[in-house]
């Protein structure tokens, strides 16, 4: 890759342009484009503060973001960040995008003085599990439980 991306953190401002990359990452998982539900999803998590949204910037085109949301370990008593959505716009993968983007989003980790970050990705994706493996993320099983509410 020639140029290092500039990455930082979303604001407000920065709605439509993560909105446009969030709705093409949800339409990566086989969901149905929505601009409107996206763009009022994104708005409203950087409005009440409930995730840190990380952009990457080449030539200050938006080419990726990863979103991270709060969450504690009451064993160890910190906070600990979980790496929710992680997304490089085709032209631009495979040149370190998300690489810098997950090394920014352990900076960031460490600045909140965090215990650790996770994450969980489908199990087909392979080129994600490798590119998570390459940058020092250890898979440690492949069990998720959840309930519908």
């Amino acid at each position: 890759m020639n140029t290092a991306p500039a990455i930082r953190q979303a604001t407000i401002n920065d709605v439509a342009i993560v909105a446009k990359m969030f709705d093409a990452y949800r339409m990566f998982y086989q969901q149905p484009s929505d601009m409107k539900g996206a763009t009022e999803f994104i708005s409203e998590r950087l409005r009440l503060k409930e995730s840190v949204i990380l952009i990457a910037f080449i030539n200050e085109h938006a080419v990726g973001f990863t979103q991270l949301f709060p969450i504690f370990t009451s064993v160890g008593m910190q906070r600990t960040w979980l790496l929710n959505d992680l997304y490089i716009e085709p032209v631009a993968r495979g040149k370190g995008i998300a690489s810098a983007l997950l090394d920014a989003a352990k900076a960031h980790g460490k600045s909140t003085n965090s215990k650790w970050l996770m994450l969980q990705t489908g199990a087909t994706n392979v080129a994600a599990q490798a590119l998570y493996e390459k940058n020092g993320w250890r898979k440690e099983n492949d069990l998720f439980y959840s309930i519908s509410l």
